[in-house]
């Protein structure tokens, strides 16, 4: 796995949960999952609007593939005539536990917001 200068760090998604909670809910705090659909919605360039399950699931993925792509699990092949992204699988994805897993996916949610030039 390529290895990246930043590195997951708790403080720093503290902070990011902070922030979004603050933009995105009604004084819930957000969680992982909660993170990946704001980037999905964000990455299917749209705007936000009502989305049926199928969508939401359908966003997810997007933003799953979109962080996973920095590490070359996935290739971003275009979009449909929707708009919607599609990619596909470059190399399979090493077997992690949930924590690794989930550590993976908040420290690449984290440079995602980062290199997009949020301040959190």
């Amino acid at each position: 796995m390529k290895k990246n200068k930043k590195t997951f760090n708790q403080d720093r998604w503290s902070s990011l949960i902070t922030f979004v909670s603050a933009q995105f809910s009604d004084g819930d705090k957000l969680d992982l999952q909660a993170v990946l659909f704001l980037i999905g919605i964000n990455e299917l360039g749209q705007g936000y609007r009502d989305f049926t399950k199928e969508e939401k699931t359908s966003l997810l993925h997007i933003a799953i593939c979109r962080l996973l792509s920095r590490y070359g699990y996935y290739k971003f092949n275009g979009r449909d005539k929707e708009g919607w992204p599609h990619w596909t699988t470059n190399r399979s994805i090493p077997k992690l536990s949930p924590e690794k897993q989930t550590n993976l996916m908040k420290e690449s949610a984290l440079l995602y917001f980062i290199e997009s030039g949020i301040t959190f």
